[in-house]
Order: C-alpha cells, then sequence, then structure tokens
C-alpha cells in the first residue's frame, strides 16, 4: 500500500508528515525531546537522523507501520515492522482469538477487515445480512465497500442510504490522508463513483424512535421484511509490531433497539 518514491529523503517526507499533522517543528521537537533546529536540519537533509530519532518522530506524529517502514528504508536502514501473511503459522493464536470473537458476538454481525476493506473473517450475522447480494460481489476477496454501497450489493436494502454513504466514504478519505495508499484511493473513486440504486433518489431519513438514533448512526437495513437498526463499533490492535496486524480492524454491530436485538436473537435459538 505504500506509495512513498525511495529517492525522496527522509528529511522531506518527515517534513510531509509533519505538516499534515499540522505540528510545528518547535512542537515536534518538544514532544520527541529533541530541538526544533535539529528537526530543521533533519527536514532540510543537513543532518541524517538516526532509527531511533526516525521512529521516535514517527510515533510523535502517528505515523502508521507501514510507512515507519518506509521512512527508514529511505533513510537508509533496515524495515522494523515484519509482515507476516495472515494465514502464517505464527499468525494461529491471533487467528484464533478472533474467530473465538467473532463466533462469540453472533447472532450479532462482526467482520475483520485489512487496511483496504478486504474482509479476512465474519461471522454467521454478517452472511446473513448478504443474502440477496449479486454472486460477483460475494467472490473472493469479498470487500467490505463494495459489498456495502454496489447497487447490486446491500446498498438497496438499506434504509438511510445517503447517510450511511457518505459516512463510509468520510472514513475512506480519513484514511487515505492517514496511510497515502495507492489502492485506498482507487477503490475509494470506485465506490464513490457507483450510482444511488433505483428508487432510493428520493429516499427519506429514517425517523424511528430517539433511542434508537441519538447516541450514533445506525445502519438501518431491511432483512426479509423486516427494518433492522444496528449501530457499528470498530476496534483495532493497540501498539502493533506487525504490519499486518496494524492495519486489521474488527467491525462489530449492535442493535440499536430493543426489536431489533429481539428478532437477531429469535434467529439463533
Amino acid at each position: 500500500m505504500t506509495t512513498v518514491a525511495l529517492d525522496t529523503g527522509v528529511g522531506p517526507l518527515l517534513r510531509s508528515w509533519r505538516q499534515q499533522r499540522r505540528i510545528s517543528q518547535l512542537e515536534l521537537a518538544l514532544r520527541a525531546d529533541s530541538s526544533a533546529r535539529h528537526i530543521s536540519f533533519i527536514e532540510t537533509g543537513r543532518s541524517r537522523p538516526s532509527e531511533e530519532m526516525i521512529l521516535r518522530l514517527a510515533d510523535q506524529l502517528d505515523i502508521p507501520v507501514r510507512e515507519r517502514n518506509a521512512l527508514l528504508v529511505v533513510a537508509g536502514y533496515a524495515p522494523r515492522y515484519a509482515e507476516t501473511a495472515l494465514d502464517d503459522p505464527a499468525m494461529g493464536a491471533l487467528r484464533d482469538g478472533m474467530e473465538q470473537l467473532l463466533q462469540g458476538y453472533d447472532p450479532y454481525p462482526a467482520l475483520v477487515v485489512d487496511g483496504t476493506y478486504t474482509v479476512v473473517a465474519a461471522n454467521r450475522g454478517i452472511a446473513m445480512l448478504l443474502e440477496g447480494v449479486a454472486e460477483h460481489l460475494l467472490a473472493p476477496p469479498l470487500n467490505a465497500m463494495r459489498l456495502t454501497l454496489h447497487p447490486q450489493g446491500l446498498a438497496p436494502r438499506i434504509r438511510n442510504l445517503r447517510a450511511w454513504r457518505a459516512d463510509l466514504l468520510a472514513q475512506m478519505e480519513r484514511q487515505i490522508a492517514l496511510v497515502r495508499s495507492a489502492e485506498l484511493r482507487e477503490l475509494y473513486e470506485e465506490v464513490a463513483a457507483y450510482p444511488m440504486p433505483e428508487g432510493t433518489d428520493g429516499q427519506d431519513e429514517p425517523t424511528g424512535p430517539p433511542s434508537a438514533l441519538s447516541f450514533a448512526l445506525p445502519l438501518v437495513i431491511e432483512y426479509r421484511g423486516r427494518v433492522l437498526s444496528l449501530v457499528s463499533s470498530i476496534a483495532t490492535f493497540n501498539t502493533p509490531m506487525d504490519v499486518t496486524v496494524a492495519e486489521l480492524a474488527i467491525e462489530t454491530f449492535l442493535p440499536a433497539d430493543q426489536e431489533t436485538a429481539s428478532y437477531l436473537r429469535s434467529l439463533a435459538s
């Protein structure tokens, strides 16, 4: 996913990240226990930062793990963080833990996606929502954004599609700004160009009870003649030391009202 040109100096790259985070050289120096003069020398190429300094600055600038590797390589150092395939035996404990979490969350929907929203694991609750989705969208690798926003995906059944679509696209924009991924940018341009499904042009936003809509934007979706209201929550791994792990996100959907909760529990009984 990294799009950094290796012939770009580490100084200009760090300056770009600093400016993107809207942090002054002085503020960054104070955070990193350095001096504004030293930061200036690094950014202009007058001083070659140590490996430790690059990682310290990257930490203060909240630079993603994959991009930290890129900075180290540009500066002439070896990558610090491994990128282990999820099906590698070394990831066995992680896979087992995620599987237990997803299955334990049944009957409510839950899934795991990577940095480009490719679905790497999901439970039966997600499979239930995907009923009626076009076959070509279900061919691996499944992509959560395509499944949700494609006119032959979930989009025609989402009652508040305009609001939910806007929220997903804004989420992708924030992610693109953080990781600078060409692949993610291409995905964004693809799904943002999807036409609204027939019959949704004049779609009204749901006006359900305040308890279902006041604390978070729900996903309001039709399923077998019923209207389900679900609130999404996203979790990531704390202090990841592997690129693959750093880019995983676990998304779970909580019932936003008692009717949805009761119905989903009845499906599991």
